[in-house]
């Protein structure tokens, strides 16, 4: 999770702060296992789910249907607050 927090002076004496957060999660597979055949077909993979650690190359594998995680339709959930001073 990122975090990001920016200060931009406007006027004198007031303030606006900026803080977003974003998460992304991989969820159900989309990957057509039947196009060689001209058909369509998916597994049915809920959600992705990494076959390794971090930083390796098995963390871009999913471990229920072993497609790589661009097969995965990606979500991204995104926060942002914003915070106004009014100037004194």
């Amino acid at each position: 999770m990122k975090k990001r927090q920016v200060v931009i002076k406007q006027r004198k004496n007031s303030y606006t702060t900026t803080s977003s957060s974003s998460n992304v999660r991989y969820i159900e597979c989309q990957k057509n296992h039947a196009a060689n055949i001209g058909g369509y077909a998916v597994d049915g993979c809920r959600e992705f789910i990494a076959s390794g650690g971090e930083g390796t190359d098995d963390a871009l594998t999913c471990a229920a249907c072993r497609c790589h995680r661009n097969f995965h339709r990606r979500e991204v959930e995104t926060e942002v607050v914003c915070e106004y001073s009014p100037p004194n």
